[in-house]
């Protein structure tokens, strides 16, 4: 116990503390220690170990020092590292018991339109460029429309129509990646058309095409068991949110808050229209 000798009058714990003293308590101690383990893959020796524990005093007698100077105030690094610290106490409160199945069942109830399954469609498409066809585009799509309708499915889209970037046989895609690669406008008329018969033209963004949608699986919200993961994900994250809003209005309650309006009041912008509340809140004309 030697080694700690040079600090026994900071690792007592008994007594007051004035505001020129400095404790480097066991606890900090152990976990120096644990630190240096965890990176170095060993413990300290003695005289790492009172190394660790003399820049641990260096940097609270700097920190104390920087604070009594004020260094810390409109510092942009250390106001975002203060809010963070702060965030991560409100996180802790809002840790939440484990949901019920029953509570996570209501909530993607409640909020059908973050889990349902869209629309998919397997289908084939022939392309057909306006630019080489011109005026006899509709003339062409028809021909061809009629002679693909006498082979079904049959047909091999690969050897018919003009050259596209995209390929031409689509299995079990979801209607928002349809109309990523063709458009909304595709993907909509894809939706509307009757499976199992060639059809056209569909306009997309690259021209017109004759499209055989195979299968189509409608839209649906799936059992809880299906998104599980999913829905608790989305329940915690919300709860958070809410928790972590609660936790900042409590103590916004405590201040008075006065922004000065500056010039941007005179494009008719309303800054009380946001969402700071408290138990004091007024516009202020920094201009009066």
């Amino acid at each position: 116990m030697l080694l700690f000798l040079g600090y026994s009058v900071m690792s007592k714990t008994g007594g007051s503390r004035g505001p020129g003293e400095i404790v480097v308590t066991q606890g900090q101690i152990e976990n120096l220690a644990a630190t240096f383990a965890k990176t170095w893959q060993r413990p300290p020796s003695n005289e790492e170990l009172l190394g660790l524990i003399r820049d641990r005093v260096r940097e609270e007698v700097y920190c104390r020092e920087a604070l009594a100077l004020g260094l810390d105030r409109d510092d942009t690094i250390i106001r975002r590292r203060l809010r963070q610290k702060m965030e991560f106490i409100s996180d802790d409160i809002a840790a939440q018991a484990d949901p019920t199945d029953a509570e996570l069942n209501a909530y993607m109830q409640s909020h059908p339109d973050r889990f349902r399954d869209e629309q998919r469609f397997t289908f084939l498409q022939i392309y057909f460029n306006p630019d080489k066809h011109g005026r006899n585009l509709a003339r062409d799509t028809a021909k061809l429309l009629a002679q693909l309708n006498q082979s079904g499915d049959k047909a091999d889209p690969d050897l018919l129509g003009d050259s596209f970037p995209l390929q031409t046989r689509f299995a079990v895609v979801p209607a928002s990646e349809v109309a990523k690669q063709f458009g909304e406008k595709f993907a909509a008329n894809l939706g509307e058309l009757l499976p199992g018969k060639w059809q056209g033209p569909v306009d997309s963004g690259y021209g017109v095409h004759l499209v055989y949608v195979s299968d189509r699986t409608e839209a649906r919200l799936p059992v809880l068991e299906e998104v599980h993961d999913v829905v608790r994900r989305e329940w915690e994250n919300e709860q958070r949110l809410e928790a972590n809003e609660t936790f900042f209005q409590d103590m916004l309650n405590r201040y008075t808050v006065t922004i000065e309006s500056p010039q941007i009041a005179d494009n008719n912008v309303n800054l009380q229209s946001g969402t700071i509340t408290g138990a004091g809140y007024m516009m202020r004309d920094a201009r009066k």
